[in-house]
């Protein structure tokens, strides 16, 4: 695999579009709708945010026009790849009843997609759940038939938002692995794309392009140098899973719950979250069955329904499951935080609960021995 980058400019974007379409690919990307940047399918480089970004803060999302022409300078939007890899809801299972059993209807075989545009905390989300549906001895068909259909396109983030704190966990502001291929946007409009795969490196060379000069090399290093100083926010991961396990009776939460609307915003736009149902329906004369998976959130009470009523009753309680899972269980189930430092479910929260700030609260009161004594022992 040639790891020589190479420069190109916005045909090359469009020469690459045409090139995954007439491969079979529908492409994927960054488009504007509902006031928002969002995944839609792209055709050309018209399709893309041209000249817009993004403005976050703790429960406050508004696009705003850059003053040049960059096809991806914005943050990140609510939606990810998440969605297309682990759909809001597919049909995971249809049969038939046939003589004395059931005969199984094979599903519709995915979709062949090209992720265009996908920032590096979004690969890191992807590289999740890649672990969680495909790391265990039982892989989800579902998933992996999806991934393996897949190109994904990064791009380098250039414009963090504050609410981002990817640098702070080691998810971007760079694209480092995980790509076919990635894309720095520099600001002259030239675009430097350099290959992760084998795949990456045939569309590379067919590509054209000239050979990057070492001043664009320099120029984009320096670019994520500065981005990763710019982050709005960080989260301090030292010891975090002991401190949460430990302060799972930490009156904190009551804290939060007290502003927490229980809403679920923050895991329908998490790119990380999986957490889902099944609906097994019958034909009316009985002869097919279908059951259809939907994402869930374990912010509402009938996630946690058992007979008898919900585990969690609490806002408290339901919070609590989901920021310790998030940064501390999830390390002992998958062996990596759950968090990648989008930002997302602080900026999509209407009241603005921002999970840094959460993590840094109970940390503090540890520390200055609000908490159990020797929870203080522990971080002095």
């Amino acid at each position: 695999m040639d790891l020589s980058p190479i420069l190109t400019d916005r045909r090359g974007v469009d020469w690459l579009i045409a090139h995954l379409e007439a491969e079979g690919y529908e492409v994927v990307g960054p488009t504007i709708a509902d006031g928002a940047v969002v995944y839609g399918r792209v055709r050309s480089t018209e399709d893309l945010p041209i000249g817009w970004t993004d403005v976050q803060g703790p429960g406050e999302y508004r696009l705003v026009q850059r003053d040049d022409d960059a096809l991806f300078g914005y943050v990140v939007g609510p939606t990810s790849p998440k969605q297309f890899l682990h759909p809001p809801q597919v049909k995971v299972w249809t049969g038939r009843a046939h003589g004395d059993g059931v005969e199984t209807i094979p599903l519709d075989p995915a979709p062949r997609r090209a992720f265009l545009g996908v920032r590096p905390c979004d690969l890191a989300a992807i590289d999740i759940q890649d672990r969680v549906f495909l790391g265990g001895s039982i892989h989800d068909a579902v998933y992996e038939d999806r991934r393996r259909s897949s190109i994904i396109i990064a791009i380098d983030c250039t414009e963090p938002g504050e609410t981002c704190f990817c640098s702070s966990l080691g998810t971007g502001p760079a694209a480092s692995d995980g790509f076919d291929l990635a894309m720095t946007e520099l600001p002259d409009g030239t675009i430097l794309v350099r290959s992760g795969s084998d795949i990456g490196d045939a569309i590379k060379t067919a590509m054209g392009g000239e050979p990057a000069t070492e001043a664009a090399i320099d120029r984009a290093h320096l670019m994520m140098e500065a981005a990763a100083e710019r982050m709005g926010r960080s989260l301090q991961t030292a010891g975090l899973k002991e401190l949460l396990y430990r302060a799972a009776r930490s009156p904190h939460w009551d804290e939060v719950a007290a502003r927490c609307l229980t809403c679920s915003n923050c895991t329908m736009v998490c790119p990380t979250c999986f957490c889902a149902v099944v609906d097994d329906e019958a034909s009316l004369n009985g002869d097919v069955a279908t059951r259809t998976r939907r994402w869930d959130s374990c912010f509402s009470l009938d996630f946690s329904y058992i007979h008898g009523g919900s585990v969690r009753t609490s806002g408290a309680a339901r919070y609590r499951q989901w920021m310790t899972h998030k940064l501390a269980s999830w390390q002992d189930q998958f062996g990596v935080i759950g968090c990648v430092g989008c930002g997302r479910c602080i900026t999509w929260c209407p009241v603005g609960i921002d999970i840094t700030a959460e993590a840094t609260a109970i940390r503090d009161r540890a520390v200055s021995g609000l908490e159990d004594p020797s929870l203080k022992e522990a971080f002095e």
